[in-house]
């Protein structure tokens, strides 16, 4: 067989048609001895080409399309680019070399380049043509791939599974021609070592893949929006005056009085759009959406090494074959396999420039992504043109959340505030600092520590204050509305973007869309249908075939293996092994969790007590403070390292249980890492707030941990204010370092590395060459998307700082907003210079996420009860000054809650070492507990006050939470989830549409009468003259028979 001849064995009918007329085209792109064909191409060329005649390395392939599988005809094209000098028609590698055809996506790949000579021949002579085409199911090489003459000599041995890649690409892009896309290939670009295939889809292409994905387009009608009337008007008009300054300067921004009326786009009905500017009616979002789509459900199947020869060969053929059997490669499964190295759409145009074409990139850097316009409202209708409606409903809900937080951040500042108003006047705090009440309390450890004064610990109660005074009850209510306000105002907001948006009929097209399985469920389901059938295969031969007629037991196999996929499915028993995995994982995550928790305990026990065989009295002094600052440092590091590393242990995870969908990926992946992450958080914080002091014992009867070291208390103005710090380091902490360093720091890093590569390999002139590089070039220098997850895991869990806790620390809310202030504007920037434009995702609504926060708010209220209850000491000073209180006062209540102790019952070798520490011997110190004294006949049990104070605990508790869950329950009831007026224009909508294709079919039934009556005039003269007459009427120009 020649070079440019095809092989047409195994090929279908339907795709012998195509390779024959590819195969007719020879080395040099002319159809031998056909010269009507010759023409043809040449006609094409010239069409396509930009290049001057003599200078052409430019060859057509014409694919036949397939009418039996609904494609419409289409001229397919693969254009291999391969000059040096720079297009300008092309306008910076956004359109084709035709400057006519834009670019709506781009696959990368690595060319493999077997020697350096053969590189350079394939640069200096534009004239090494290969095979010069081929089908979409044939076994030659792509034009731009180059040939063994093109060399001069004999091709290097080249490493088979790179080969076998290199077909994989043809075969597919071979497919993607089939279905109607056109290609042009570069492989002679700015960066070494990479090529890349641009993507065209035609109108056609567009039209049907619209048709099929039920894409809603705007129609020709328009009507007018409802607007309100009266006091309402005045308002709206009163407010869109003040807050104009800060309104975005973007068209889509301006409110609209008219909208035009959508339906998903038909070809059958394309008269009710307009179709007047064909270029623009699909913007670069929906073309690129289509694109990856087509891309998506795109195959390829075929082994190269079918037949080898020598041993080694064999050996890779039988792998290649064994692999390829399992599994079916759509673009994800060939971006996981190497065969590609990226996929992704085009931006718009460069965003900084003199003379850049304005483009909505650049209105996006300056009046969204810019740190100067962090006042101004977010241009959401244009985000989502941009970036589609998962993204714009991202960064919609982000702007609502950060628009909340401004009532929260106002009440919290005033409850802080109060607490600062009144610590003067806080009279247990004023007991505690007073120096004439000589309280002596019992030592903190054994041995080294030695009794201490409680007036030591002044500066600790008075801070206490600032945060557990009766506001903080308000407060916590307060936010817990706040919550439920918050979610009733997004699914308003929500209900309107669905309407602006057009996604209000979307619910059906989900159905539709989220059943289609990933490319790695169907090789898992592949795999269990091969193991199946080889396993009935061996039971045939075992079993003696009964039947005679060997060609109908023939077809009944072929036909069982056509449809052996569609009934096998992955059950629980296959995904057994995945789930058991899961299960023991994240437990042991969780458990490695607690016992970095557990560490650190054990590490302010021992810093404690070394600090306190320290000699200066400054160091003993702050040695609470100084172990609860490094504690919770150390704390923050380890909780930003386990996010990292629980996010990827979440990722695996979720793969190895191979969902069917796409959407059950996500939903499993988010359930799995926000589970882990959500315990890597929250648990230190959990332990200073309902474990620390709970289980210390008490004196003489101490509880130890390894029978060495002895459980920490609570401080004498409670773990409060510890809680406070722990929280406010932790969340600050979070913010500043993942957001500073992570997603500014780190990206930019990774973008100073490359530019170092590419100064390295680029020539001398490196400004000139950076200039001249195209726009695909440019974008896959880019960082690629991730997804929303990190971003939307990033807010849950300062929403979760906010509301959990937000008892022990009212300015939780403040710093949350003046993080988001600059986060909105940080992530803007990110995804317009930072990353590849992501491909636009339709979305009604932000998906599981909802449901997290949900249960986050409920979870707030229950958590803020306990803190209230059992962390400050909010209710034993009610129960003090209801039922203790001689004069109606909080006077005495510190002693109230402070028990004595006996040193002379301290075990043996637990006392301190220098009892005279204080200057004087101490016979009886306090504690804080409620205990009978050492004089009592019950010596050092529990109290009656215990268990007052322990009731009146859990009664709060329990009306807390039942009244706050039934005030958050009722504005759920009250705030509508549609808003009226939207749910208006959705009705009224429905009327147009009924309308419109009634008046359509009356048009039609009246064109449909118009023709009946002009038949019945033309057969009247029959009747009346006779049929003679008839045929010799102008009618029938025929004449007579």
């Amino acid at each position: 067989m020649l070079e440019g001849d095809i092989d047409l064995e195994g090929l279908s009918p339907k795709e012998a048609p195509a390779a024959q007329a590819a195969a007719a085209v020879d080395a040099e792109g002319a159809p031998p001895r056909r010269p009507g064909a010759q023409a043809a191409a040449m006609r094409v060329n010239e069409k396509y080409s930009t290049l001057p005649a003599e200078d052409r390395s430019v060859h057509i392939i014409n694919i036949c399309a397939i009418e039996d599988i609904g494609y419409l005809p289409s001229e397919g094209t693969l254009l291999n680019s391969l000059s040096v000098d720079p297009d300008a028609e092309c306008k910076h590698g956004l359109y084709f070399r035709d400057g006519r055809r834009k670019v709506d996506y781009v696959l990368v790949y690595h060319p493999k380049r077997p020697s350096g000579g053969r590189t350079l021949a394939r640069r200096v002579q534009h004239g090494d043509v290969t095979p010069a085409a081929r089908g979409a199911r044939q076994d030659q090489p792509l034009p731009g791939k180059g040939s063994v003459g093109a060399a001069g000599g004999p091709e290097p041995p080249m490493d088979y599974h790179e080969d076998d890649k290199r077909f994989r690409r043809e075969e597919y892009e071979g497919n993607l021609l089939e279905a109607g896309l056109e290609l042009e290939r570069d492989e002679d670009t700015k960066i070494h070592g990479v090529g890349f295939v641009k993507i065209h889809a035609p109108w056609n292409v567009l039209c049907r893949e619209a048709e099929f994905l039920k894409l809603k387009m705007p129609t020709k009608k328009l009507y007018h929006i409802n607007e309100p009337r009266g006091l309402l008007k005045k308002i709206s008009s009163v407010l869109q005056k003040i807050t104009d300054p800060i309104q975005p300067k973007v068209a889509e921004h301006r409110p609209q009085t008219t909208k035009r009326l959508s339906y998903p786009f038909s070809r059958e009905k394309q008269h009710l759009f307009d179709l007047s500017d064909k270029d623009s009616f699909f913007d670069s979002k929906t073309r690129s959406t289509i694109v990856y789509e087509i891309l998506k459900r795109t195959t390829c199947t075929k082994a190269k090494y079918s037949m080898g020869q020598g041993e080694g060969r064999k050996k890779d053929s039988a792998l290649l074959n064994k692999r390829r059997k399992c599994s079916k490669y759509g673009i994800t499964s060939l971006l996981a396999n190497g065969v590609y190295s990226a996929a992704y759409p085009l931006h718009d145009g460069d965003y900084e420039g003199e003379n850049v074409d304005f483009n909505d990139r650049k209105l996006l850097y300056q009046e969204w992504a810019s740190y100067g316009v962090f006042y101004k409202y977010q241009p959401i209708d244009l985000v989502r043109k941009y970036f589609g409606e998962k993204i714009g409903l991202y960064f919609a809900w982000l702007g609502v959340y950060t628009q909340m937080l401004i009532p929260a951040s106002v009440v919290g500042i005033i409850v802080f505030l109060y607490g600062c108003a009144t610590v003067d006047e806080n009279i247990p705090s004023m007991e505690m600092c007073d120096h004439r009440q000589n309280i002596t309390m019992c030592p903190l450890c054994d041995k080294t520590c030695s009794y201490w004064k409680m007036s030591s610990a002044c500066a600790t109660a008075r801070a206490s204050h600032l945060f557990d005074n009766p506001a903080t009850v308000f407060f916590s209510v307060f936010m817990a509305l706040w919550a439920a306000t918050f979610m009733e105002h997004w699914k308003r907001k929500q209900m309107r973007l669905r309407y602006h948006w057009d996604l209000t009929g979307f619910e059906e097209e989900e159905e539709a869309v989220k059943d289609h399985p990933r490319a790695e469920y169907e090789a898992r389901v592949l795999e269990k249908s091969l193991r199946k059938e080889s396993k009935n295969k061996e039971k045939r031969r075992c079993i003696p075939e009964e039947s005679t007629n060997k060609w109908r037991q023939r077809v009944k196999t072929a036909m069982a293996g056509v449809k052996l996929t569609d009934k096998v499915k992955l059950t629980w028993r296959d995904r057994f092994p995945a789930y058991f995995t899961n299960l023991v994982s994240i437990v042991f995550m969780i458990a490695v969790t607690f016992a970095i928790v557990l560490g650190v305990i054990i590490y302010r026990i021992s810093t404690a007590a070394a600090l306190a065989m320290n000699s200066s009295p400054s160091v003993r002094s702050n040695i609470r403070v100084t172990v609860t600052a490094t504690a919770v440092i150390i704390n923050l590091v380890v909780i930003i390292l386990l996010d990292e590393v629980y996010g990827c242990i979440a990722r695996w995870l979720t793969k190895i249980e191979v969902p069917k969908t796409e959407k059950s990926f996500e939903d499993r992946l988010i359930f799995k890492a926000f589970l882990l992450k959500f315990v890597n958080s929250y648990t230190p914080i959990f332990y200073v707030a309902f474990f620390k002091g709970r289980f210390v014992g008490r004196p003489g009867d101490y509880v130890y941990i390894f029978r060495s070291f002895r459980m920490e208390e609570c401080a004498p103005g409670g773990c409060l204010m510890e809680l406070c710090i722990q929280l406010s380091i932790i969340m600050l902490g979070k913010q500043l370092i993942q957001n500073n360093l992570f997603e500014i720091g780190i990206p930019k890093m990774k973008k100073f590395i490359r530019y170092l590569r590419l100064r390295r390999q680029s020539p001398p002139d490196h400004d000139l060459y950076v200039k001249r590089r195209q726009r695909y070039e440019e974008d896959y220098t880019l960082e690629p998307f991730a997804g929303l997850t990190p971003e939307y895991m990033e807010m849950i869990i300062q929403f979760g700082f906010v509301t959990l806790f937000v008892a022990s620390f009212p300015l939780a809310p403040l710093f949350a907003l003046l993080n988001n202030i600059i986060e909105i504007r940080l992530d803007a920037k990110k995804f317009v210079t930072e990353l590849r434009r992501p491909v636009a995702v339709r979305a009604k609504d932000i998906g599981i996420w909802y449901n997290i926060l949900r249960g986050v708010g409920k979870l707030a209220v229950i958590i803020n009860a306990f803190v209230i209850s059992f962390t400050s000491d909010f209710i034993p000073r009610l129960v003090y000054l209801y039922m203790y209180s001689e004069n109606g006062t909080m006077h005495g209540f510190v002693n109230h809650t402070l028990s004595s102790f006996n040193v002379s019952d301290f075990q043996n070798g637990t006392a301190p070492n220098d009892p005279l520490d204080l200057g004087y011997e101490v016979q009886i110190c306090r504690y804080k507990d409620y205990r009978e004294p050492p004089w009592s006949e019950h010596k050092y049990d529990i109290s009656k006050d215990f268990w007052a104070v322990l009731a009146a605990r859990l009664a709060f508790v329990i009306v807390f939470q039942n009244l706050v869950m039934f005030m958050s329950d009722f504005v759920d009831w009250v705030i509508p989830d549609i808003p009226k007026d939207i749910s208006q224009q959705v009705h009224k909508e429905k009327v147009l549409m009924v309308e419109l294709f009634m008046r359509e079919e009356q048009g039609k039934q009246q064109l449909l009468d118009t023709w009946m009556e002009k038949d019945r005039k033309k057969d009247e003269p029959c009747n009346n003259h006779g049929p003679k007459a008839c045929l010799d009427s102008p009618e029938y120009p025929g004449g007579a028979l």
